[in-house]
């Protein structure tokens, strides 16, 4: 039986699902608002996995001159990134040269500077001091597996006068899965109640409607919102299949649904395992369609 549970493979197979999910609206806005600065610009990603939101701003010619900091607490995807990057760049035609641990990128006038760190975000807030600020900050899929009340006027405070805030697919309440099985309902009800009382370090830490949350949450921090909008994933396979690696996405989707429910006492086990079977081999047979409800914001702090 095929493994469900690599993280890194997933991360890569949901890139091209992020790339069609993204609102247009806020990257062309997002665009617009850095893609034209003197100075380097200073750029924070809470939770950027392996690196694929860096290649998404250069792929997409968004980013000219910048620093870039990617934050991921685990080492396994930080060392993917690594990895990753360099070969991304020359395949892309950028000079890639390393400067002690920083990545350093340069295609014709286009700069960027990447420095990688391993460290869970709370653990980095508390090092840093109030002098150290940054133009832009990405959550990216992240935010809604956090407390975000108190998380964002920390992340906030990170911010220059000014500064830009970019949080993207943030979780909204609404999986389908195309066609209907039995238990679809039970089964979704229950996960969903895993995200909204999740505990991390004995506290709260998840949200199955934080988009829709988040419009007064922002405000309450301080935020500005400049614009929002939907950012779904929708998944389902053409006539050569699901996309790319789009198959495991889904198979990895489905484990974790799984796994999550699995000892779920209000969850009968043996129709989770009928429902989580039958939905591998829809995906199998390509007949699996998966939509999932996301918002999108972009905003400043004053």
């Amino acid at each position: 039986m095929e493994d469900y549970t690599n993280f890194i493979r997933y991360l890569t197979a949901k890139k091209s699902v992020d790339d069609r999910a993204l609102n247009q609206q806020l990257w062309d806005q997002l665009s617009a608002l850095i893609k034209d600065t003197e100075k380097p610009l200073r750029i924070l990603e809470i939770g950027g996995g392996i690196g694929t939101m860096i290649e998404r701003l250069l792929e997409r010619q968004v980013l000219q001159n910048a620093e870039y900091t990617l934050l991921d607490e685990q080492s396994e995807n930080i060392a993917e990134a690594r990895r990753r990057l360099p070969a991304w760049a020359e395949k892309h035609g950028f000079d890639a040269v390393w400067e002690k641990d920083a990545l350093l990128l340069q295609k014709n006038a286009r700069k960027l500077k990447i420095t990688f760190l391993a460290e869970d975000i709370f653990t980095f807030l508390e090092s840093q001091s109030a002098s150290q600020k940054w133009d832009l900050i990405i959550a990216h899929a992240f935010l809604d597996l956090v407390d975000i009340p108190a998380a964002l006027p920390q992340f906030f405070d990170l911010l220059r006068s000014g500064g830009h805030f970019y949080f993207t697919i943030n979780f909204d309440g609404e999986t389908i899965f195309e066609p209907q099985i039995p238990n679809d309902a039970q089964i979704m009800a229950r996960y969903q109640h895993t995200m909204d009382t999740r505990l991390t370090n004995g506290k709260l830490s998840g949200d199955s409607r934080a988009g829709r949350h988040l419009f007064d949450h922002l405000k309450a921090a301080g935020g500005e919102i400049l614009a929002a909008g939907s950012s779904d994933w929708v998944v389902f396979s053409g006539a050569g299949g699901y996309p790319a690696d789009e198959a495991y996405f889904l198979h990895f989707i489905l484990n974790t649904i799984q796994n999550a429910l699995g000892g779920d006492a209000d969850t009968d086990q043996d129709h989770l395992d009928a429902w989580a079977s039958a939905r591998h081999a829809q995906v199998r047979d390509g007949t699996l369609i998966y939509i999932a409800h996301q918002l999108d914001f972009l905003g400043s702090v004053q």
